[in-house]
């Protein structure tokens, strides 16, 4: 007991006192530039400045059209690859939790009892007999001193891997927050495209009608009456195809959703006029808001991993001391197992210092390796999130200015178009330039539909990659 006892405390003492081989870690230089690009692309000013920064703000905040926010509530709650990630982050929790009791003693109570016949020729006394032990003990069993820091060095590789399975469940949030917003605006784009090729036909089928009736009374060729049924066909074949469009952009959110979109008390949005777009934010005027997206923090976190490994490559090379103790009470009578003066006690510390193992420098420069696979990867990430906000700042730049040339031209094609139609019903032109100017008309409010999907779903987007849609949850962190 008095053995016991001192040698638990010192150990225990050896744990917040030890050395580590760890290398300090220092954050690379972002390979990126300091600033967003600017020029003819890109807005020189901010958007406003009331605009939040896009990490600060929640995603309840930054969508106002209230289907939009139900059907991200409801994927949130629903979908299986979120909590596919979150079930991955509570695996990695439970993992890091494994590695950390390494470095506690494991205290076992044990109790046995044992009866024994030895025959007279094997006996002290030329004599058989029975023999009866009982023992009950309190122990711990090689038990690692970690004096230099190789099973702290595996716990913190095991608490930055869960970190970076943290961050990783933010990405996929945010992944998912974006990809429902993107659903629900293709959905409410492609049933105002329906709409219109609806409105589109209905009108060229009045259009054939009118030089149906003008080929009978020969005031319209028979060459004017196919080239207007040339638009009703075209038209009826946009229906059906907005239609399956349609269907299908439901099936995709479904899938996202993880339910019906029955369930939303909004219900379906109708067409985009009808959707309220979200709030305008600010990327700020430097990139290292980069830093606190979640897949570049998923990466520092790695490479803090591969620098922890690092530290329990090196400690390998040194000697590993464990422990192995026990007290208890012993008798060969069980009435007398707790007797006074039948206490036992058992101590045994092993020291194991390597001589040669060609594999511990292997291993060392192994980890050593992984850590330059880790420094390229973050650098990497951070590469790639430049480019993404870079490449939505210059379409947030420049779509206004796209979206205003594309409403004069609707405006410039209905105008033509409804001269053209006044001209052939005077008989001063042919219903080929009615065709013309229908199709250009029909085009060009197709591709107005599409600037405006492509704005809002651009500010969506703009969100997602400056880090938006997820806030870190304390409430997961392991306690030390």
């Amino acid at each position: 007991m008095f053995v016991y006892i001192p040698v638990l405390m010192l150990g225990v003492s050896l744990l917040t006192t030890g050395c580590t081989l760890a290398p300090p870690y220092t954050r690379p230089e972002a390979p990126v530039p300091g600033a967003w690009p600017k020029g003819e692309a890109y807005r020189e000013t901010p958007v406003s400045p009331e605009s939040p920064a896009a990490s600060g703000t929640p995603w309840q905040e930054f969508f106002a059209d209230e289907g939009l926010r139900q059907a991200i509530a409801t994927a949130l709650k629903n979908n299986r690859d979120l909590r596919l990630a979150a079930l991955n982050v509570e695996r990695a929790r439970a993992l890091y939790g494994i590695q950390r009791g390494e470095l506690f003693p494991v205290l076992e109570a044990t109790g046995g009892g044992s009866q024994q016949r030895i025959p007279g020729d094997l006996s002290s006394t030329g004599q058989a007999r029975t023999t009866e032990q009982y023992n009950v003990n309190l122990g711990l069993s090689s038990w690692e001193i970690d004096f230099f820091g190789r099973i702290r060095s595996l716990r913190d590789r095991a608490l930055e891997e869960f970190l970076a399975t943290e961050e990783a469940r933010r990405s996929a949030e945010i992944l998912l927050v974006s990809t429902v917003a993107g659903a629900y605006l293709t959905l409410a784009a492609d049933r105002e495209n329906l709409t219109l090729s609806r409105s589109t036909w209905e009108a060229q089928e009045k259009a054939y009608e009118l030089v149906k009736r003008r080929q009978e009374v020969g005031l319209a060729s028979a060459v004017d009456l196919y080239r207007a049924r040339i638009p009703v066909d075209t038209a009826r074949g946009d229906v059906a195809r907005f239609t399956q469009l349609v269907a299908q952009d439901e099936n995709a959110l479904n899938v996202l959703l993880g339910t019906s979109l029955s369930v939303l008390e909004a219900g379906k949005p109708a067409d985009l006029n009808e959707v309220r777009p979200p709030r305008e934010i600010s990327a700020g005027l430097s990139s290292e808001v980069l830093l606190r997206r979640p897949d570049i923090l998923s990466g520092e976190h790695r490479l803090k991993a591969a620098y922890a490994n690092i530290g329990a490559a090196r400690a390998a090379f040194f000697p590993r001391i464990t422990l192995t103790t026990s007290i208890g009470t012993a008798s060969s009578e069980l009435s007398g197992l707790f007797g006074a003066g039948q206490d036992t006690w058992f101590f045994n510390p092993q020291v194991k210092m390597p001589i040669f193992d060609a594999r511990l420098w292997s291993a060392l420069e192994a980890t050593k390796v992984q850590r330059e696979i880790a420094v390229t990867e973050y650098e990497k990430a951070i590469q790639t999130a430049f480019r993404e906000v870079a490449d939505t700042l210059a379409i947030r730049g420049t779509v206004d200015r796209q979206l205003a040339a594309q409403q004069s031209l609707v405006e410039a094609n209905a105008e033509t178009y409804r001269l053209a139609q006044a001209r052939y019903n005077k008989g001063l032109d042919s219903f080929l330039s009615v065709l013309d100017a229908q199709r250009s008309l029909y085009g060009a409010q197709q591709g107005l539909v599409g600037l405006r999907l492509a704005k809002i779903a651009n500010q969506v987007r703009l969100y997602a990659v400056l880090g938006g849609g997820s806030e870190p949850d304390k409430s997961r962190l392991p306690a030390e």
